[in-house]
């Protein structure tokens, strides 16, 4: 059942507040609790991120931007999920195109929550979003590693376990990664990953892997160079891959509809072969960096050895 209430803000403004007087559960919560909440109206300066988004320097991209814009006024009427203490569990595209809309309030569902049950909560909302990706919650997921560590020493205590004992303080950290990565939705050895390659990271490099640019397990490779090398590794990658996008399209642009037909390497040595001498000294090679082992020729080429597949050999 709900009520309605009206009240009154510092700017005189009169707010809308549906309250919910029932409990209602929130998906996927790790920890098993149940919080109340309420459906609100926040002026948009009044919002924040949460305190770990901020101290890791997130951003939200800017292709989860453009598919909140391309919504319209649909993305911009359902509630986002904040705290009692405006800080956002999700949401954040809609309140950073809030922002350069210039909209100066929004309609939010409030849940009350600890910190560390609201980072818990935004990470389970952001499963597989365009928001977070595996990197961006692994770094979100292991500000709750202090909690955990402690959470796991009192069960050892309680349990009149042996505080001493290096198997049990092996066990207890194997534990809290687990943790780790169930929060973040991620393999535990991507959490090791993240923790060994942050202090190491190039500025560049943290933020290539916040983008979705660079994989962790390229970035964990490059820790221990010297950042001047992980900057040029990173250049050189994006390089790349740029040349490859650009491969690509080219040739997707001379790619005929039709069933392209394909042969055998051995078919393809014995073809050149009946192809004249002055023909092969004009043929140009370029070595492409794409997964896997292929031979790509060009339609002209292909005319030549579909005529030469005619011909006796």
């Amino acid at each position: 059942m709900a009520q309605r209430l009206t009240l009154s803000t510092a700017e005189g403004a009169t707010v809308a507040r549906q309250r919910h007087t029932a409990i209602e559960p929130r998906p996927n919560d790790p920890l098993g609790l149940q919080a109340p909440s309420q459906l609100v109206t926040r002026r948009v300066e009044e919002l924040r991120p949460h305190p770990s988004f901020v101290r890791h320097h997130l951003n939200v991209p800017l292709a989860a931007l453009s598919v909140v814009a391309s919504q319209a006024d649909l993305g911009m009427r359902e509630p986002i999920a904040i705290t009692q203490a405006n800080v956002i569990l999700k949401g954040y595209a809609q309140w950073e195109l809030a922002k350069l809309q210039g909209r100066e309030t929004m309609p939010c569902i409030e849940f009350t929550l600890s910190e560390e049950e609201a980072l818990h909560w935004l990470l389970q909302s952001h499963r597989r979003s365009h928001i977070l990706n595996d990197f961006a919650r692994i770094v979100l997921a292991l500000d709750l590693e202090p909690l955990l560590q402690e959470k796991a020493r009192s069960n050892q205590s309680i349990g009149g376990q042996n505080k001493g004992s290096s198997t049990l303080a092996k066990a207890a950290r194997m534990d809290v990664r687990s943790q780790i990565a169930n929060a973040a939705a991620v393999s535990s050895g991507n959490v090791t990953k993240v923790k060994q390659l942050l202090p190491l990271a190039h500025p560049d490099v943290r933020e290539a892997l916040q983008l979705g640019e660079l994989s962790i397990h390229r970035a964990w490779q490059w820790r221990g160079l010297p950042f001047e090398q992980q900057a040029q590794r990173l250049f050189q990658h994006q390089s790349a891959k740029g040349v490859r996008k650009a491969i690509r399209h080219l040739i997707s642009q001379h790619l005929s509809d039709e069933v392209r037909p394909e042969f055998s390497l051995p078919e393809l040595l014995r073809i050149l072969q009946g192809v004249d001498g002055e023909s092969l000294r004009t043929i140009q090679v370029a070595v492409v960096d794409t997964p896997g082992y292929g031979i790509m020729v060009s339609k002209e080429l292909f005319r030549a050895f579909d005529s030469q597949k005619e011909l006796p050999l």
